[in-house]
C-alpha cells in the first residue's frame, strides 16, 4: 500500500453516470454526533481506473483506509499489534508443519449489512475473485501463492497453498482478502464506482464533487458480529486538498481530527507552538520513502550509476532539513523497527562520498555528468516532497559527476506513467500491508510486483518463499540479509528515510493513540468524543 497507489482522476461526465448510485449523506461536525476526520488522501475515478474501492483492485493506504471500515476479513490487526486476530472467523490455524494449509471456521450468525448471511462460499468467491481478475495495481499478488480454496458447509474454509507461508494470516487481514457478496460484485469485472458493501463495523455514503469523493460517512452497522468493539455510532472522512486546508479545518472546528498527511510544518509547529484545545499525538509509524529505477533505461541501465547514486545520497540531510524530526535516514527497505532490518546500504557505501562515487563510475568506463530526471508526484505523499526532490538535485549537481533535474506530475498521471515504464529514476512511498520483512521485500522483487519493475533477482526470488517457510520470523532473519545485501549491491532502489506519524485531534475527543497503527490503518471505531464507551 503504494503502498502504494491511488487512481487517477476522471471528467466529470465520465463518471456522473457511475455515481448516481453511491447517494450523499448530511453528516458533518453539526450532522448527529459524528466524529469528523480529516485527510488529504484523493479519491477519484476515471476510465482508466474505474474501482478505486474494489478489494479486487484498490492497494492503497487510503482506498484500504475506507475498505477496513466496511469490508470484513476473516482476520484482523489487533489493537495493540501484533500477530492477526480473528474477525469474521471464529478460529483460524494451519492443520500441517508445513505453512501450507490454513483452515478458518467462522463465526455463527455472519451477515453482511442487508441481512443476506455470510457463507464459506462467500469467503471462496471473494479471494477467488481477486485472483481471477488479476488487476493491474498488483493486488493479486497478495494472494498469489493460493492453490486451491476449499469449502466445508456454511462455516469452514480451508485455503491450500502452492507453497508455505507463515505469512498468510496477515494476508487475510488486508483488504485484498474482503468478504463481499455475489449480489453485488460481479466474478470476473471490477465494480465501477464509489459504493461499497461488506459485513464490517460500518455501511458507507459518499458525496461527490464531479470526478472526486469530498465526504464518506461511515455508520454503525448493527448487523456486525466480530471482534473489534466500536466507541462510536458514526464517523465523517472529509478529503481535502492539501494539509494547509485541513489545518484551518481544525482549528476552525470543522473537523475533529487531522490525520494522514500532516505536513513537516504543521507537526513542528504544534509541537513548538500548542494551541488552545488541539492536541497533537505521535504514534508508530512504518512508512518508507524511496527511489526507483527503472534498470532497462540506457540512463541508469549499468547499476554502477545507481550504485554512485548509493554513495552519494545524503539521507541525513534530507531527513533533517526536509523532514526534521518526522523523518530518520533509512539504508534498508526494511525499517529499523521491523525485526531482520540491517544498514546494508551504509555497510556498503558508508558516509556520502564523491571520491567513491567517482571511482565507480570511472571503473565501469561512464562517461560524467550523467544526465537524469528525477520524476515524483507532486500531491500524494505532502508537501515535503518537492523540497526533497531539490534537495537531492543539488546533493548529486554538486559532486559534478551527475547533470540532475527533478519533474513533479500529479499522481493521477505521475502512477499511470510510472507502471508503463516512461520514468528511468523515479521516487514512492511505501506503507505495509502487514509489519513484516516480507511485506518489504517481496512487493517490490517478486513476480508481479506492483511497480512493475523489470529488475529480476533469481536469488532474492528464490529467497522469498524459502523466509515464508518460517513461522518464528526470527528465524527467517538470514533469509532477509541476503535479500537487503542483494538490493545494496544492485540497486533497483535506492531507500531514504523512514517517517513516524502525527495525529491531531480536537481535546475532546479519546481514542486518537490507536486511530492509525504502525502500518497507517485507520480504525476510525477507536474514536470517541468526551470519553464515550
Amino acid at each position: 500500500m503504494n503502498r502504494k497507489t491511488l487512481v487517477p482522476l476522471a471528467t466529470i461526465g465520465l463518471l456522473a453516470p457511475v455515481l448516481v448510485a453511491c447517494g450523499s449523506t448530511d453528516g458533518g461536525s453539526g450532522g448527529g454526533d459524528a466524529i469528523v476526520v480529516g485527510t488529504t488522501d484523493q479519491f477519484a475515478a476515471s476510465a482508466e481506473s474505474p474501482a478505486p474501492l474494489d478489494p479486487a483492485y484498490a492497494y492503497d493506504t487510503g482506498a484500504w483506509n475506507v475498505l477496513r471500515q466496511t469490508v470484513q476479513t476473516l482476520m484482523h490487526a489487533p489493537r495493540g499489534g501484533g500477530e492477526p486476530v480473528p474477525d469474521a472467523a471464529e478460529s483460524c490455524s494451519f492443520t500441517d508443519n508445513a505453512s501450507e494449509s490454513y483452515r478458518c471456521k467462522l463465526r455463527s450468525g455472519l451477515s453482511f449489512a442487508d441481512g443476506t448471511p455470510v457463507t464459506a462460499n462467500d469467503v471462496k468467491f471473494s479471494l477467488q475473485r481477486v485472483l481471477d481478475i488479476d488487476a493491474d495495481n498488483g493486488t493479486a499478488a497478495l494472494l498469489a501463492n493460493i492453490d486451491t480454496i476449499e469449502t466445508k458447509g456454511d462455516d469452514e474454509v480451508i485455503f491450500h497453498l502452492s507453497t508455505p507461508d507463515a505469512t498468510f494470516p496477515y494476508k487475510l487481514s488486508t483488504p485484498v482478502a474482503g468478504i463481499v457478496s455475489p449480489k453485488d460484485y460481479d466474478a470476473k469485472k471490477l465494480r465501477e464506482g464509489f459504493a461499497v458493501d461488506g459485513s464490517g463495523p460500518y455501511t458507507m455514503k459518499t458525496e461527490t464533487e464531479g470526478e472526486k469523493i469530498t465526504k464518506v460517512v461511515f455508520s454503525r452497522n448493527d448487523k456486525y458480529k466480530g471482534d473489534i468493539k466500536l466507541h462510536n455510532d458514526k464517523v465523517e472522512l472529509r478529503s481535502f486538498e492539501d494539509a494547509a486546508a485541513m489545518g484551518k479545518a481544525l482549528e476552525a472546528g470543522d473537523i475533529d481530527v487531522m490525520t494522514r498527511a500532516m505536513s513537516p510544518e504543521q507537526i513542528r509547529d504544534l509541537s513548538e507552538n500548542p494551541k488552545e484545545g488541539i492536541t497533537l499525538t505521535e504514534v508508530p509509524g512504518l512508512e518508507i520513502r524511496y527511489l526507483a529505477f527503472d534498470t532497462t533505461d540506457p540512463s541508469v541501465k549499468n547499476k554502477a550509476v545507481r550504485q554512485a547514486m548509493a554513495a552519494v545520497v545524503d539521507r541525513g540531510q534530507i531527513a533533517g532539513q526536509v523532514y526534521g524530526s518526522t523523518a530518520e535516514p533509512l539504508y534498508s527497505l526494511i525499517p529499523t523497527s521491523i525485526a531482520a532490518h540491517t544498514n546494508s546500504f551504509y555497510n556498503k557505501y558508508g558516509e556520502p562520498s564523491t571520491e567513491k562515487a567517482a571511482a565507480i563510475l570511472d571503473d565501469a568506463g561512464i562517461d560524467t555528468p550523467v544526465r537524469l530526471e528525477l520524476n515524483y508526484t507532486t500531491d500524494h505523499y505532502g508537501e515535503g516532497t518537492a523540497k526533497e526532490f531539490e534537495t537531492l538535485r543539488d546533493q548529486l549537481n554538486a559532486t559534478k559527476l551527475f547533470e540532475v533535474t527533478v519533474k513533479g506530475t500529479e499522481w493521477s498521471e505521475f502512477r499511470p506513467a510510472q507502471k508503463r515504464g516512461d520514468y528511468a529514476v523515479y521516487g514512492l512511498g511505501w506503507f505495509p500491508d502487514f509489519p513484516d520483512p516480507d511485506n518489504y521485500t517481496a512487493p517490490f522483487l517478486d513476480d508481479g510486483n506492483f511497480l512493475n519493475s523489470p529488475y529480476v533477482s533469481t536469488e532474492a526470488r528464490n529467497l522469498i518463499p524459502q523466509s515464508r517457510r518460517e513461522a518464528d520470523r526470527t528465524a527467517a532473519s538470514p533469509a532477509f540479509k541476503k535479500i537487503q545485501d542483494i538490493v545494496a549491491e544492485d540497486v533497483p532502489f535506492l531507500p531514504l528515510w523512514q517517517g513516524k506519524q502525527y495525529v491531531a485531534s480536537r481535546d475532546d475527543i479519546t481514542g486518537i493513540e490507536w486511530t492509525l497503527n504502525a502500518s497507517s490503518d485507520l480504525q476510525l471505531w477507536e474514536l470517541s468524543r468526551g470519553g464515550g464507551s
